[in-house]
């Protein structure tokens, strides 16, 4: 069942290691099937350099395995909240790269302070808060999803493809699984500059919003002009 798309997620997770992105087990990326609810996504625990496409657990949108002999990913309940919150995306990663990890752990947000951040985000890479013991109590896996999705209750997850969970790390989507980890890859770059900037000049701000708007709307959108034509 759903064999291309489970040797794409395959393809996405060894990528996401290949990386250097992550470290022992840690990370995971997953793909939908819009068409058949149905979301492929990472063995728990399993060494990267041991994963098979035929280790990829598939199931729904509920969390019901359909297919697969080993235990799905434990970020799994967070992954199927951003599929079914946000419609258009089509993978979703999670990290714990080092720089983007240290922001989410210092509960700051990314500011956009150059043009290299503006071509992947439409302005800061959000903070989402930290759950509440009540929260994590009660589930803390999916309510980790929910705080993600509140967060981006004023915001366009297709224009913003990412967010740092307080305390947690980064969580990125895209329009597939591998469109999912290159967006993890840019976000570790963007948080490893904006430290750099910090350091050099504490006082800097964001770049200039007519030139952000530039840079990211002509690698975005209807008019956008960077790559080739299909």
């Amino acid at each position: 069942m759903l064999e291309e798309l489970r040797n794409w997620v395959w393809k996405a997770n060894l990528e996401l290691d290949q990386s250097g992105l992550v470290k022992l087990t840690w990370g995971n990326v997953s793909g939908i099937d819009r068409d058949r609810g149905l979301v492929v996504m990472k063995p728990s625990g399993v060494p990267y350099s041991d994963l098979q496409p035929d280790h990829m657990v598939i199931l729904d949108l509920d969390g019901k395995v359909v297919e697969g002999h080993l235990n799905p990913s434990s970020d799994t309940r967070t992954h199927l909240c951003l599929y079914k919150s946000f419609p258009k995306i089509g993978g979703v990663t999670h990290s714990h790269s080092v720089h983007a990890t240290q922001f989410a752990q210092a509960c700051r947000e990314i500011p956009c302070f150059g043009t290299t951040h503006a071509d992947y985000f439409f302005g800061p890479v959000p903070l989402a808060r930290a759950l509440t013991p009540d929260e994590v109590t009660e589930d803390y896996v999916g309510n980790t999803g929910k705080v993600i999705v509140e967060r981006f209750t004023r915001l366009n997850p297709m224009e913003v493809p990412g967010v740092l969970v307080s305390h947690h790390g980064p969580f990125t989507w895209g329009k597939n699984a591998m469109d999912s980890v290159r967006n993890n890859i840019a976000l570790e770059v963007l948080a490893e500059m904006a430290l750099g900037t910090i350091f050099l000049n504490p006082s800097a701000g964001p770049i200039p919003k007519h030139i952000s708007d530039k840079h990211f709307l002509r690698k975005h959108g209807p008019n956008a002009t960077y790559g080739q034509k299909a």
